[in-house]
């Protein structure tokens, strides 16, 4: 068991709502993590079929059962519940009793929407980020391993052979979710279709061409694509778009939330397979795109994300539209640095021009050297998870900085735990500028100070956002104490800092 990303939003959500609800594709990780964070409350799972039916057959005396709430399971199996659950929420709202889980985006976001709408708070749970699968005592280390094993929890948690693994949740999805989710005729012909997505992965999403080779119709090409999406199988990457006097493609592009799933529906059963595989490339661009795209949603800040091609050719794999304008992403799994890596992100900037700010240019790639030519980056693949927060994270803490003083607090150590448990993304030079200026020496993780410095002169200035002088106060006595626990680390070295900022504060 580790802890997941989301896990300090979602237990702030519990505060603040009546009900939380968590969706995501099946074995993300979702109920672990519900009854890690909720102990104390019952757990029932609707999968069952006595207690569905249970539920379903008589809805009140089901929820009559758990009079200071529970966590309720696979709820989209019995989705008529919620509008009962509505009656009771009304009759006591009090904040955190009720955690709903399902694994179907759509269909259960509909019912939410229409029955607990403005009474839950509503999260995915993606399948785990890069900066989460490091926290299991095993995980690979080498990229192919990396891109082959994927990124779903069981596999890391119990050691499981990735293909064995993989088998058994396709051989499931198709013969219960599809059935569930659609009424899907021809389950073979489905089950086709999804490994012809797969050899399409990180390419322009041509409904057209797609259908023929399936055999199927238009129509029932982009329906069974809507089953991959609601299902979180999939999801479409779209054009950047702006008020550019540009011919633009306008079509998405294809990209799969899991690398391993990819492997797996391509035939590819190895690491030593997919290192010459012709779509290694392809499915490395996809990798990239889909950790940015999961660190966004589990940090709460979804959207944003787009790539870029116009009709004269210049390309990039991911443009990330922030407050500063848009940056540019490219993806190369070679492992060799060479001043030709940036030159696909050259001509986008040219085409750019027209847009808001000059687009800042990254490459990540499948080399362990991280480098600097004038305003661009060359970013080891270990180091994406950084990289991507350091592209947002002034906005992240203007953000977080607005926001009341105790949840202020949470989320600033939130940021900087994220960023402390990978010490290894942060070593880079340069990266981020000190806050505090008698704090000289730069020790191997310069980022880890970055973010305990930034947290501490965000914290300590938190009179005029709501936070009092008790919670100052308050927060110096915890600080000392850890500092008491280990003097010598660095982690109590900034926790020191902390505490010498407060009181130099609150002395002027």
């Amino acid at each position: 068991m580790i802890e997941r990303d989301l896990a300090p939003r979602l237990a702030r959500a519990a505060r603040q709502w009546p009900s939380v609800t968590l969706t995501g594709p099946r074995q993300s990780g979702k109920t672990t993590l519900c009854r890690s964070l909720f102990p104390e409350h019952p757990y029932e799972t609707l999968e069952a079929p006595d207690v569905r039916a249970f539920a379903i057959e008589d809805p009140r005396a089901f929820l009559a059962r758990f009079p200071r709430g529970a966590v309720l399971d696979e709820i989209q199996r019995a989705p008529d519940l919620l509008s009962y659950l509505q009656g009771v929420i009304d009759a006591d709202p009090a904040p955190g009793r009720w955690i709903l889980t399902g694994s179907q985006n759509l269909a259960l976001l509909e019912t939410v929407s229409q029955s607990l709408a403005g009474r839950t708070a509503v999260y995915n749970l993606l399948p785990l980020t890069r900066g989460e699968t490091v926290r299991f005592p095993r995980h690979p280390d080498a990229l192919d391993e990396v891109l082959f094993a994927g990124s779903y929890p069981r596999v890391f948690d119990e050691g499981i052979d990735p293909g064995d693994w993989f088998r058994s949740y396709v051989a499931a999805y198709i013969e219960r979710d599809v059935r569930t989710i659609a009424n899907v005729g021809d389950l073979a012909a489905f089950q086709r279709f999804v490994a012809l997505c797969a050899g399409r992965t990180a390419q322009l999403l041509n409904y057209s061409a797609l259908a023929g080779d399936c055999g199927v119709s238009q129509p029932t090409a982009k329906a069974w694509l809507s089953i991959l999406e609601t299902s979180f199988l999939i999801f479409r990457l779209p054009a950047f778009h702006a008020n550019l006097r540009k011919r633009l493609v306008k079509m998405p592009k294809l990209h799969f939330y899991d690398t391993g799933l990819v492997c797996w529906l391509l035939g590819i059963r190895s690491p030593g397979q997919l290192r010459s595989h012709p779509l290694r490339g392809p499915v490395f661009e996809t990798w990239v795109v889909s950790e940015i795209a999961k660190q966004r949603v589990h940090r709460g800040e979804p959207g944003g994300l787009f790539f870029y091609r116009d009709r004269n050719g210049a390309e990039a794999d991911l443009i990330l539209q922030g407050p500063a304008g848009p940056a540019i992403v490219e993806a190369k799994a070679g492992e060799t640095a060479s001043s030709g890596l940036f030159a696909g992100a050259a001509r986008v900037r040219r085409g750019l021009a027209g847009a808001d700010g000059p687009p800042s240019a990254a490459v990540v790639y499948g080399g362990d050297r991280p480098q600097r030519r004038g305003a661009d980056r060359l970013v080891p693949w270990r180091q994406l998870r950084a990289f991507e927060m350091t592209t947002l994270g002034d906005a992240e803490v203007e953000s977080l900085a607005a926001t009341p003083g105790p949840e202020r607090s949470l989320a600033f150590h939130d940021m900087a735990r994220r960023i402390r448990e990978n010490p290894s993304d942060w070593a880079e030079e340069g990266t981020m500028r000190w806050n505090f200026p008698d704090l000289t020496r730069r020790p191997n993780a310069a980022e880890i100070e970055w973010a305990f410095l930034e947290c501490s002169r965000q914290l300590s200035s938190g009179g005029e956002d709501g936070e009092t002088r008790q919670d100052r106060e308050a927060r110096t006595a915890e600080l000392e104490r850890l500092l008491a626990q280990d003097p010598d680390s660095l982690e109590t070295r900034y926790h020191a800092a902390l505490v010498e900022e407060m009181r130099r504060r609150e002395e002027a």
